[in-house]
Order: C-alpha cells, then sequence, then structure tokens
C-alpha cells in the first residue's frame, strides 16, 4: 500500500530565522493520523538563516539522525563532541540515557537545509553517542545509496532494524525498492520531480509505503531522494522492536 502525502498537506512552521516543514506530530503540531511509521517517529526539513543557531537541549531514547541539503552543518552536545557536515553528510546521534545537543548554521551568509529524524532504538538507555559521515554527489548518483543501517561498516550505524537511503537522480534514471511483509517506509522528494509508481511526485511531495510493496521510482527531471525503511509495527512498552 502507498499513500502520497503533497507538500501543501505537511505541516509549515517558521520562527524567523528557521523555517521547516513537521511531517509528523512535533512540538506543538498534533495529528493523531500523521504520529509516524513504526519507529520513524519525526521527520522535519528545516532550514536555518545565516548564522542560525538551535541551543542546546536535551533528548532520551531517540537515535537523532540528519542529512544534510544545502550550506554548512555544525553539531555541538554535552558529551563533548563537536563536527560540520557539508550537503551529503549524514550524522547519528545516539541520545540513549540522555543528552544535550545544538544544531547550526556554520556560515554567517549562506542558509543552510538539513533533514532531521528520528528513530526509536531497538534497546533503551544506550549510552550516548555521535558517528557520521561525508557522502558525495558521485556516491548516489544513478541509485539508491544507502546511508544509515544497523550493521555499521559502510554505512553510519543506527540502532534499529532500519536502512536510510539517498538518490541523486537524472532524467530517465529509475530506481527500485521492495518491502516485504512487516516492513514500511517514508519516501520524501527532497528536490526535483519523480513518477513513483505512475504518480508524480514534486519537490515536497512524500509517500508512505507499506509491504508487501515495491516501489518504482523514475526521475522525470533532476531529483533528489530520501528513502527510510522500519519495522511497520513497534512497541515500545513490550518488545522494543519487531
Amino acid at each position: 500500500m502507498i499513500e502520497i502525502r503533497r507538500d501543501a498537506e505537511i505541516y509549515a512552521e517558521s520562527g524567523g530565522w528557521f523555517s521547516a516543514r513537521w511531517h509528523f506530530s512535533f512540538d506543538r503540531y498534533r495529528d493523531p493520523a500523521q504520529m509516524g511509521i513504526g519507529p520513524l517517529r519525526v521527520f522535519n526539513d528545516d532550514r536555518l538563516v545565516p548564522g542560525a543557531e538551535w541551543p542546546m537541549h536535551p533528548h532520551a531514547d531517540v537515535e537523532g539522525l540528519t542529512y544534510v541539503v544545502e550550506g554548512t552543518f555544525e553539531h555541538a552536545d554535552s558529551l563533548g563532541n563537536s563536527g560540520r557536515l557539508q550537503p551529503g553528510g549524514v550524522q547519528r546521534m545516539t541520545l540513549g540515557s540522555g543528552a544535550y545537543h545544538s544544531e547550526r548554521n556554520g556560515s554567517s551568509t549562506e542558509p543552510m537545509r538539513f533533514l532531521q529524524f528520528w528513530i526509536l532504538p531497538d534497546t533503551p538507555s544506550l549510552t550516548p553517542s555521535v558517528e557520521q559521515r561525508q557522502f558525495e554527489r558521485e556516491d548516489r548518483l544513478h541509485r539508491l545509496l544507502p546511508v544509515i543501517g544497523p550493521e555499521g561498516d559502510d554505512v553510519v550505524k543506527v540502532h534499529q532494524h532500519s536502512s536510510t537511503f539517498i538518490a541523486a537522480l537524472e532524467p530517465r534514471d529509475e530506481v527500485v525498492h521492495a518491502f516485504d511483509e512487516g516492513r514500511a517506509g517514508y519516501l520524501y522528494v527532497i528536490d526535483g520531480s519523480v513518477s513513483l509508481n505512475g504518480e508524480r511526485l514534486d519537490v515536497g511531495d512524500a509517500a508512505k509505503a507499506f509491504g508487501p510493496e515495491t516501489l518504482r521510482i523514475g526521475a522525470e527531471r533532476d531529483a533528489e531522494l530520501i528513502l527510510i525503511e522500519v519495522p511497520s509495527a513497534y512497541d515500545p512498552v513490550g518488545e522494543w522492536a519487531r
């Protein structure tokens, strides 16, 4: 099953120094029909004006994942970590037993755009940690490139049976991704236009997918995509992951 979400349907928030699209219930936005997918509970498309910073704030028991779209992303946290990523950069912060972190636009002249999404981990109260990796456009050109996954190694490790893919597609490129029974996902068009199983999606559009289902994604013009796969069910009270 595929459920398409148009850009105009997604909640918009602005604070002067930032603007954001909150895809699932988050902060003051509450919609019982948009509570996430399985352990994927937050998906935000954030933009910061030059020099802006989200100051230190606490979280616990989430895997905070970031994908940099435009500009220079800077990170700091209460563990003493700091880091800088350019477009194509990926970061995971395991907030586990609790930590503070901040995000900042590292440029005083250029805006910055990043996607931030939260996945609930398969184990509670993990030791807080950070991992990040820089990927280039050539790495994701013409294909769905895995950048986050439970196995680690060539991807940033996440503490959940979840995988994240990014793609830079050119006209006539096509990529395919299949979801098995018990699996689900979220596709987001970061830029450009694609055809999803014959339905046109433009920048800002998204789609929920629930297995068994196969996504056939064809670029109608240059496009940038992100695809997150997760278990379709999640019970934080009983088993942490299914």
